[in-house]
């Protein structure tokens, strides 16, 4: 993990980053170098004759004077004031090219403490690599930025203390869930991500910081009536589990409940409706909505906010076998509801609904969240980059998008049209896992609404697209899983303590 400061001293790293933009309607360009007073006429003349552009996610890699190299990222159209998410993605760009070099100063033009933490953030992210499972390609991976150093005499002494510790946090609980994501299902298993969980917590603190974990195993979930989990993880030789994180504030009174229920499919084969071969690798990361809700409840704990936190990860994988659930089979989930599995493939919802229901019995819930890679249609509906968020109630769901848009993280309201409801009736069963194809993720927003209290504020985040990136890297934002949603759920809980 890359060790962030922040300073206004004299730039001791060999390399240093700052913007460049194009002026509106012009082409030409405009040298960001925020608070540095630097040779803009001779960088601006080089850079013309590299080709920069000053585009988004182009960094230009040019001999400094005083450092031997400076990289300039683009921040897009020039601007009096830059969003805090163009100067993050900007600072994660160059923070990749910079791969293979030891350190750097970012002076990016950051007018407000917001930003100074949107850099230090984008730079840290950007900072990323997985080589668990290389052996002789290894050597030749370019190590990422150990030490980061932002330009910046706008936040000093404690206050920047703080906003490192900040952004250390969600940088190394990122790449925790980013990790888990991109480990194979051959090595990351039901009972293997929650050994990894509960290693996570011990290192974190434990019980120290209010965290606590209990994992429910197979004969657990069985004897407790968890039909869901049971139901989609019988047809793998590695059974299911329920992972429940919990934090509780030590000598602060919490302000604020949530519940955190993420979607936890180790792998997903499709079960007896088996998808095809092509793509479905990619179903590694059918389990980022759990990694990123027991990721983000440690990280809320690392940063001791005054928030209680119960994170709920119903771990399974589907598999095709001689016992695996078959379709028309009808299951009982935990709470009592029966459902017919016209598809076992779509499985999440079984999984989360055995969740949801236990999560509630907590109880003094403010609001319950859950996060899931759930239905293709999200990305037909939304692409690759933006996750849906459906509600029961609307200021619950403008509060989260705030929260969004603060973080940095892209999501999108969707509707719950009653009249899709219907679809998911079954002539034998309490209801079905399947309703009308069009509309299919609106559709599964509306089976998990029948597992939530009418009166407690609920949001179900469909991020199948955006947790798995498998084009390009871009900004901040590795090939591989992305940890998306987990900044968020941490921007929640802070808001809560400002």
């Amino acid at each position: 993990m890359s060790a962030i400061k922040i300073s206004d001293g004299i730039i001791k790293d060999e390399i240093l980053v700052i913007g460049v933009a194009t002026k509106s309607g012009k082409g030409a360009l405009q040298l960001e170098s925020g608070e540095l007073a630097l040779d803009s006429k001779a960088l601006i003349s080089t850079l013309n004759d590299l080709g920069a552009t000053g585009k988004a996610d182009e960094v230009t890699l040019v001999p400094g004077t005083s450092t031997r190299l400076i990289a300039v990222t683009g921040l897009g159209k020039a601007s009096t004031v830059y969003s805090d998410e163009t100067l993050r993605r900007a600072a994660g760009a160059a923070a990749r090219a910079l791969a293979g070099n030891s350190s750097a100063t970012f002076s990016l033009p950051a007018k407000h403490v917001s930003a100074v933490k949107a850099i230090a953030e984008g730079a840290a992210l950007g900072s990323y690599l997985f080589d668990q499972f290389r052996s002789s390609t290894k050597a030749a991976q370019k190590s990422p930025l150990k030490n980061i150093n932002i330009y910046s005499s706008q936040i000093k002494g404690a206050d920047a203390k703080v906003l490192t510790e900040s952004a250390q946090t969600i940088s190394k609980y990122t790449t925790l869930v980013r990790d888990l994501i991109n480990t194979p299902p051959s090595h990351l298993t039901p009972d293997s991500f929650s050994k990894i969980i509960t290693d996570a917590i011990k290192e974190a603190g434990g019980a120290a910081l209010g965290l606590r974990v209990t994992v429910l195993n197979e004969s657990q979930l069985r004897s407790k009536g968890y039909g869901g989990i049971i139901a989609v993880g019988q047809g793998s030789a590695n059974p299911p589990r329920l992972v429940h994180v919990s934090y509780t504030p030590k000598g602060a009174k919490a302000l604020k409940k949530y519940a955190f229920v993420g979607k936890g499919i180790t792998f997903d084969t499709g079960g007896l409706a088996l998808k095809p071969a092509q793509g479905m690798e990619a179903m590694k990361s059918d389990m980022s909505g759990a990694a990123a809700v027991c990721a983000a409840a440690i990280a809320i704990a690392v940063l001791k906010l005054p928030v209680a936190i119960d994170a709920w990860a119903p771990l399974a994988e589907n598999m095709v076998s001689d016992s695996a659930t078959r379709p028309s089979d009808i299951i009982t989930m935990y709470g009592g509801k029966t459902i017919e599995v016209l598809n076992p493939d779509a499985e999440g919802r079984l999984v989360l609904g055995d969740a949801l229901v236990r999560a509630q019995e907590e109880g003094d819930l403010d609001g319950i969240i859950d996060v899931a890679t759930l239905t293709g249609a999200q990305v037909v509906a939304l692409g690759k980059r933006t996750s849906a968020v459906m509600t029961n109630d609307e200021n619950f769901s403008q509060h989260f998008l705030a929260m969004a848009e603060r973080s940095g993280e892209s999501f999108w309201p969707m509707p719950l049209p009653q009249e899709l409801r219907a679809s998911l009736d079954s002539p034998v069963a309490d209801m079905a896992n399947i309703g009308d194809r069009m509309g299919g993720m609106l559709v599964a927003g509306l089976f998990l609404k029948e597992f939530i209290a009418d009166t407690l504020p609920w949001l179900h985040l469909d991020i199948a697209g955006p947790a798995y990136n498998e084009g390009v890297a871009h900004g901040y934002t590795p090939v591989g899983g992305t940890g998306i949603a987990l900044r968020t759920l941490v921007t929640l809980a802070e808001d809560v303590s400002d």
